[in-house]
Protein backbone atom coordinates (compact mmCIF):
# COMPACT_ATOMS: atom_id res chain seq x y z
CA UNK A 1 0.00 0.00 0.00
CA UNK A 2 2.91 2.31 0.80
CA UNK A 3 4.35 1.74 -2.70
CA UNK A 4 1.01 2.59 -4.29
CA UNK A 5 0.76 5.74 -2.19
CA UNK A 6 4.33 6.79 -3.08
CA UNK A 7 3.66 6.22 -6.80
CA UNK A 8 0.45 8.23 -6.58
CA UNK A 9 2.26 11.09 -4.83
CA UNK A 10 5.03 11.02 -7.43
CA UNK A 11 2.54 11.06 -10.33
CA UNK A 12 0.60 13.94 -8.76
CA UNK A 13 3.85 15.88 -8.34
CA UNK A 14 4.80 15.30 -11.99
CA UNK A 15 1.31 16.27 -13.21
CA UNK A 16 1.28 19.42 -11.13
CA UNK A 17 4.75 20.39 -12.40
CA UNK A 18 3.59 19.82 -15.98
CA UNK A 19 0.45 21.88 -15.32
CA UNK A 20 2.49 24.75 -13.87
CA UNK A 21 4.86 24.70 -16.85
CA UNK A 22 1.93 24.73 -19.26
CA UNK A 23 0.27 27.60 -17.38
CA UNK A 24 3.51 29.59 -17.53
CA UNK A 25 3.78 28.95 -21.26
CA UNK A 26 0.17 29.97 -21.87
CA UNK A 27 0.57 33.16 -19.82
CA UNK A 28 3.72 34.12 -21.75
CA UNK A 29 1.86 33.67 -25.03
CA UNK A 30 -1.08 35.69 -23.69
CA UNK A 31 1.20 38.53 -22.59
CA UNK A 32 2.95 38.60 -25.97
CA UNK A 33 -0.37 38.57 -27.82
CA UNK A 34 -1.73 41.36 -25.61
CA UNK A 35 1.33 43.49 -26.38
CA UNK A 36 0.85 42.96 -30.10
CA UNK A 37 -2.88 43.69 -29.88
CA UNK A 38 -1.97 46.93 -28.13
CA UNK A 39 0.44 47.81 -30.95
CA UNK A 40 -2.28 47.06 -33.51
CA UNK A 41 -4.80 49.18 -31.62
CA UNK A 42 -2.34 52.09 -31.54
CA UNK A 43 -1.74 51.81 -35.28
CA UNK A 44 -5.49 51.61 -35.94
CA UNK A 45 -5.97 54.81 -33.98
CA UNK A 46 -3.26 56.44 -36.09
CA UNK A 47 -5.05 55.21 -39.23
CA UNK A 48 -8.31 56.58 -37.93
CA UNK A 49 -6.74 60.01 -37.36
CA UNK A 50 -5.23 59.93 -40.86
CA UNK A 51 -8.65 59.09 -42.29
CA UNK A 52 -10.13 62.08 -40.48
CA UNK A 53 -7.33 64.30 -41.84
CA UNK A 54 -8.00 62.98 -45.34
CA UNK A 55 -11.73 63.69 -45.00
CA UNK A 56 -10.91 67.27 -43.94
CA UNK A 57 -8.65 67.71 -46.98
CA UNK A 58 -11.32 66.26 -49.27
CA UNK A 59 -13.88 68.61 -47.78
CA UNK A 60 -11.58 71.60 -48.29
CA UNK A 61 -10.93 70.50 -51.87
CA UNK A 62 -14.66 70.13 -52.47
CA UNK A 63 -15.33 73.62 -51.09
CA UNK A 64 -12.61 75.05 -53.32
CA UNK A 65 -13.98 73.33 -56.43
CA UNK A 66 -17.54 74.32 -55.63
CA UNK A 67 -16.57 77.92 -54.97
CA UNK A 68 -14.55 78.18 -58.18
CA UNK A 69 -17.31 76.57 -60.24
CA UNK A 70 -20.11 78.64 -58.72
CA UNK A 71 -18.48 82.04 -58.27
CA UNK A 72 -16.00 82.13 -61.13
CA UNK A 73 -17.60 79.60 -63.49
CA UNK A 74 -14.19 77.89 -63.58
CA UNK A 75 -13.82 74.12 -63.74
CA UNK A 76 -10.29 73.90 -65.14
CA UNK A 77 -7.72 73.81 -62.33
CA UNK A 78 -4.55 73.71 -64.39
CA UNK A 79 -1.92 75.74 -62.56
CA UNK A 80 -4.09 76.25 -59.46
CA UNK A 81 -1.58 75.61 -56.65
CA UNK A 82 -4.23 75.49 -53.91
CA UNK A 83 -6.10 72.77 -55.80
CA UNK A 84 -2.97 70.67 -56.32
CA UNK A 85 -1.77 71.12 -52.74
CA UNK A 86 -5.04 69.54 -51.54
CA UNK A 87 -4.71 66.72 -54.07
CA UNK A 88 -1.10 66.05 -53.06
CA UNK A 89 -1.97 66.06 -49.35
CA UNK A 90 -4.83 63.60 -49.93
CA UNK A 91 -2.44 61.32 -51.84
CA UNK A 92 0.20 61.59 -49.08
CA UNK A 93 -2.34 60.71 -46.40
CA UNK A 94 -3.73 57.82 -48.46
CA UNK A 95 -0.21 56.45 -48.86
CA UNK A 96 0.46 56.76 -45.11
CA UNK A 97 -2.77 54.86 -44.39
CA UNK A 98 -1.62 52.09 -46.73
CA UNK A 99 1.72 51.83 -44.91
CA UNK A 100 -0.02 51.65 -41.52
CA UNK A 101 -2.31 48.90 -42.81
CA UNK A 102 0.75 46.95 -43.99
CA UNK A 103 2.26 47.30 -40.48
CA UNK A 104 -0.89 45.80 -38.98
CA UNK A 105 -0.85 42.89 -41.42
CA UNK A 106 2.81 42.22 -40.65
CA UNK A 107 2.10 42.08 -36.90
CA UNK A 108 -0.96 39.89 -37.42
CA UNK A 109 0.99 37.47 -39.62
CA UNK A 110 3.98 37.38 -37.28
CA UNK A 111 1.92 36.63 -34.17
CA UNK A 112 -0.92 34.69 -35.82
CA UNK A 113 -3.57 37.18 -34.74
CA UNK A 114 -7.01 36.83 -36.30
CA UNK A 115 -9.07 39.75 -37.62
CA UNK A 116 -11.82 38.97 -35.13
CA UNK A 117 -9.40 39.61 -32.26
CA UNK A 118 -8.76 43.20 -33.35
CA UNK A 119 -12.00 44.22 -35.06
CA UNK A 120 -13.75 45.15 -31.79
CA UNK A 121 -11.11 47.81 -31.10
CA UNK A 122 -11.68 49.47 -34.47
CA UNK A 123 -15.47 49.42 -34.09
CA UNK A 124 -15.16 51.07 -30.67
CA UNK A 125 -12.87 53.78 -32.08
CA UNK A 126 -15.30 54.46 -34.93
CA UNK A 127 -18.25 54.82 -32.55
CA UNK A 128 -16.22 57.19 -30.36
CA UNK A 129 -15.28 59.26 -33.41
CA UNK A 130 -18.88 59.40 -34.66
CA UNK A 131 -20.00 60.63 -31.25
CA UNK A 132 -17.23 63.24 -31.32
CA UNK A 133 -18.28 64.40 -34.79
CA UNK A 134 -21.92 64.67 -33.67
CA UNK A 135 -20.83 66.81 -30.73
CA UNK A 136 -18.90 69.13 -33.07
CA UNK A 137 -22.01 69.56 -35.24
CA UNK A 138 -24.02 70.51 -32.15
CA UNK A 139 -21.27 72.76 -30.77
CA UNK A 140 -18.94 73.91 -33.59
CA UNK A 141 -16.76 75.88 -31.16
CA UNK A 142 -15.58 72.74 -29.34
Amino acid sequence: MSKLWDDLKQNMKEWSNAAVEKAEEVSKVAVAKTEELTKISKIKLEIHQLQRDRRKQQEALGKLVYGQAKDNNMVNFTGNTEFYSHVEEIERITSAIGEKEKEIEKIKDEYNIQDSEVSADLEEAQVTDELSDEQKVKDPSG
